[in-house]
């Protein structure tokens, strides 16, 4: 009848292949555009969110996606943060480590962390020493109340130089310190008070060689007498000997020559 098309059955063959190459091409290149989302992780790609929280990690997981801005590493079993950890992530906003067993720091762990960085918290570790080369020219503001620091030189310097949360500065607390009575007391409340680490450590330092001075000194008399003393009985050995050896006696041959010779 006029007005029926018909249709071929390989031509509609031909256009299913065609439609499914389409689509198996542009999944290809979508999965390719969409970041992919850490093992354990659950990534909110709208607001550039990476949840890891809560997920028994132990390290910090690769393949974090670079355009990430917030970073939630919180409540697991992560103890040491590597050198590059972070070195891809120039758009982080928002880092937590808190609630970690995280108890040390690669030199230069977070320093390079973009000058975008406006949180660093590392509450609730097992952190006792830290330096400024570890945190490098971060101005992020920062936590680390709730870790078991030991009070020195080093940690006093790190403290000038961090932007610490004035909510939770009073919670750095020193477990340890050089001095046993500073033990148990707020960090912040000690330099407050005048107490300067770095001047007692020199002091303690000056003592240290000091005492190795005279340690040393004292050797070298020790030594000085004891090998003047060893000279003198080898001398006193040697001289005995000598007198212990018989005098020389003249033989005929020596008297008749003397006789003559009158």
């Amino acid at each position: 009848q006029r007005g029926i098309v018909k249709i071929s059955p390989s031509l509609c063959i031909l256009d299913l292949y065609s439609w499914l190459c389409m689509s198996l091409l542009f999944s290809t290149l979508w999965g390719q555009a969409t970041p992919q989302c850490p093992d354990s992780c659950h990534c909110a790609w709208e607001t550039a969110t990476v949840l890891c929280s809560d997920a028994g990690l132990r390290e910090i997981p690769e393949g974090i996606p670079p355009e990430t801005v917030s970073l939630h590493l919180e409540r697991n079993y992560i103890r040491n943060i590597p050198e590059s950890a972070f070195s891809h992530l120039v758009h982080l906003r928002d880092l937590y480590l808190s609630h970690n067993r995280i108890d040390s720091l690669s030199s230069g762990a977070l320093r390079h962390l973009g000058p975008d960085l406006r949180l660093l918290d590392l509450s609730h570790n097992q952190l006792r020493q830290a330096s400024r080369e570890e945190f490098g020219s971060t101005r992020a503001k920062t936590r680390l109340y709730h870790n078991p620091w030991h009070c020195d030189c080093t940690l006093q310097e790190l403290m000038e130089t961090l932007n610490l949360e004035p909510e939770t500065v009073n919670g750095i607390i020193c477990e340890s310190s050089v001095r046993g009575e500073h033990t148990g007391q707020p960090l912040v409340k000690l330099l407050d008070s005048g107490v300067n680490f770095c001047s007692l450590q020199r002091k303690t330092t000056d003592v240290a060689m000091l005492v190795t001075m005279f340690v040393w000194f004292f050797m070298v008399i020790v030594y000085v007498v004891y090998y003047v003393r060893q000279n003198q009985a080898e001398a006193r050995r040697h001289l005995e000997y000598l007198k212990s050896l018989p005098s020389p006696r003249k033989t005929p041959t020596e008297t008749d020559t003397l006789s003559t010779g009158f």
